[in-house]
């Protein structure tokens, strides 16, 4: 590993920006789909005759499928090439969006939902790999900015797209709504991306695979369970713990095949990435925690319709869209840590007025607030992104991009079985205004823990300092 960097030029080299923006119009299709089925296992559930047991499983066999193939985009990148596993991975997502459309019942469609995260899963840390290996260290904030705009806007934007499908339209075009996006992504990124054959002729490390994907799923399945009992129950539990024990396992066999195992954890001692990991996992709480709440909180405790609670939520996707361009810019300037740190306390911030909100509290207001957590959410993607890759070497960063994707999905697994647990209970002891209340004074607290662990952020890095 090494912090050297050439001297960054004030705006983003073409060639980087184009391989950018070729990657992204297929990635924005994987982070989209997987929010906007979340307002739709209603009339999924109407329509496929299928109790909520069973329909529950189109959400979580997609990422569960997604969670087994992520571990594996590092070695198939040197194995065949990062544009021909691009290219691949997002045709067999392609593949499987059309099959969902054509379901006939909810197994068919958990079975096509499994095909679409098995592509969506190789398509995420691989997005972030070649746009960070083309960039070469430079100007990392700036280009975080375009890079990290789908994965902040898809759980924000996801559940008002699927809204107004569902309004005007049948379900099918959930998925179908995929393809033109898939289809120019195809398009862009075989006229763009450059021809890279196989870096070298690597073995799979199969020990590793077996250890790692059945550890994740397993805390990734367990976590989903927690809404239904609690985290006592043998539901979570017992997957939980199998994963854990696995995960484990797994970080003991890496440890000893270095180099060649299937992710490198040897990363770990790299504090920039080690910190933002760990940033990532309290994101994916501070996110996706907040959007179990939000929409929530607009259709059980203000009588909205799916439609409505997802409109209602535009502000936040407007605020953040706002940010990302002057976060990067400051990012390259000032380095990473007091971006991410301001960020964090402004979401912590406009999180706090629904923590005193009830049914009759203004949706001015509360409009208000939202673009002012979605500047805030905006802004600390670019930092946290762009950090854990300071001072890597290239062949380092697909492990970067596997440990830093894997540490924000169970970041975000783990916020929305934690604030469900709480929001369950005090609910019922409380009553509906009180259980949202405190529900959300965890989320804003997740938001105060994480600007006090991005203080462990590089500060004034040389690529920011010349950027």
């Amino acid at each position: 590993m090494t912090s050297t960097v050439e001297q960054a030029p004030d705006k983003l080299d073409p060639h980087v920006l184009r391989t950018a923006m070729a990657v992204i119009v297929g990635g924005i299709a994987v982070i989209f789909d997987t929010t906007i089925v979340s307002v739709a296992l209603h009339e999924l559930g109407t329509d496929l005759h299928a109790g909520v047991n069973a329909i529950q499983w189109i959400s979580t066999g997609y990422l569960l499928a997604m969670f087994v193939a992520i571990p594996v985009a590092g070695w198939a990148q040197q194995r065949f090439g990062g544009k021909r596993l691009w290219l691949a991975a997002l045709t067999l997502f392609l593949l499987g969006s059309v099959l969902c459309s054509f379901a006939w019942d909810v197994g068919s469609l958990i079975a096509f939902r499994v095909v679409q995260g098995l592509g969506g899963g190789v398509m995420m840390p691989l997005m972030i790999t070649m746009i960070m290996q083309a960039a070469h260290g430079q100007n990392l904030g700036r280009l975080m900015a375009a890079v990290s705009l789908p994965t902040a806007l898809g759980p924000i934007l996801g559940p008002v797209v699927g809204g107004v499908i569902l309004h005007w339209g049948d379900w099918r075009w959930l998925f179908l709504v995929n393809v033109p996006l898939c289809l120019v992504g195809l398009f862009a990124a075989y006229r763009v991306l450059e021809p890279d054959g196989p870096v070298r002729r690597v073995r799979l490390d199969w020990v590793g695979l077996l250890l790692i994907s059945p550890a994740v799923v397993g805390i990734i399945y367990g976590l989903s369970n927690v809404a239904d009992g609690g985290f006592g129950q043998a539901s979570v539990l017992a997957p939980a713990v199998a994963g854990a024990a696995l995960l484990l396992a797994f970080l003991a066999w890496a440890v000893r095949r270095q180099g060649d195992a299937l992710v490198d954890v040897r990363l770990f001692s790299h504090r920039p990435l080690a910190a933002s990991s760990a940033l990532m996992f309290l994101a994916g709480a501070v996110l996706y925690g907040a959007m179990l709440l939000l929409p929530l909180y607009y259709q059980q405790l203000r009588g909205g319709t799916a439609l409505a609670a997802g409109l209602l939520l535009i502000p936040q996707g407007v605020g953040a869209l706002v940010s990302r361009t002057t976060a990067g810019r400051l990012t390259d300037q000032v380095g990473p840590r007091w971006v991410a740190v301001a960020g964090f306390l402004v979401v912590a911030a406009a999180t706090v007025p629904f923590a005193f909100s009830d049914a009759s509290t203004s949706y001015w207001l509360l409009g208000a607030a939202l673009f002012v957590r979605g500047l805030g959410m905006g802004a600390v993607m670019v930092p946290m992104m762009g950090a854990a890759y300071v001072g890597l070497e290239r062949a380092e960063v697909p492990h970067a991009s596997i440990i830093t994707r894997v540490a924000q999905q169970l970041g975000g697994s783990f916020g929305v079985a934690l604030l469900a647990v709480i929001l369950q209970h005090a609910t019922s002891g409380l009553g509906p205004a009180a259980g949202f209340d405190r529900a959300f004074w965890w989320a804003s607290g997740f938001g105060v823990l994480a600007a006090a662990l991005a203080l462990m952020l590089p500060g004034r890095t040389s690529a920011s300092a010349q950027g």
